[in-house]
């Protein structure tokens, strides 16, 4: 199954395309959708799903990994990241990709084995996972590496078998 794992934001959204088969994981591609500051907020929000859009047509993701936002301080942040996570959330849906959302500590429970694992220690595990030379950059992007991975390690057997055939009817 083709991956696309998405680690939302507004200033940065990270993106990858993980293709996962038979428990091994290929990185197809990955990157970060950058809106500049002081860019009005609808032209942001335009940008990303245009964005997304492209990644979506160019690569042909099967299912979709998406990142819960975690309550934060900044109540503004907060709404404006949660904008631009529902932007992407709509592209992927336009384009009938099944949609799977995990928490901060599912991600790292499941790439790294422990919940409550930093930064550091999921980008190794992605590295590790992976076989790369170095951890993918930016962080965003990363994340959303992480995010793919954590996807393809779901153990629900009902949204495997509607991969699986939906990877065959291709």
């Amino acid at each position: 199954m083709r991956i696309l794992g998405i680690d939302p934001g507004y200033a940065l959204m990270g993106w990858s395309i993980v293709d996962y088969n038979k428990s091994k994981f290929s990185l197809i591609e990955f990157g970060c959708i950058d809106t500049p500051a002081g860019m009005p907020m609808p032209e942001r929000l335009a940008q990303i799903y245009e964005e997304i859009n492209r990644v979506i047509e160019q690569y042909e993701p099967s299912v979709a990994s998406i990142e819960e936002l975690y309550f934060q301080n900044n109540a503004k942040t907060a709404i404006q990241v949660g904008q631009a996570r529902g932007i992407a959330i709509l592209s992927c849906y336009n384009h009938g990709l099944e949609i799977n959302e995990y928490t901060p500590l599912q991600i790292k429970q499941s790439v790294s084995g422990y919940g409550n694992a930093d930064k550091k220690q999921v980008q190794e595990m992605v590295k590790i996972i992976l076989h790369l030379d170095k951890i993918p950059k930016p962080d965003d992007a990363a994340d959303a590496v992480a995010a793919a991975i954590c996807c393809g390690n779901e153990s629900g057997g009902s949204l495997r078998k509607k991969i699986d055939n939906s990877y065959r009817q291709r």
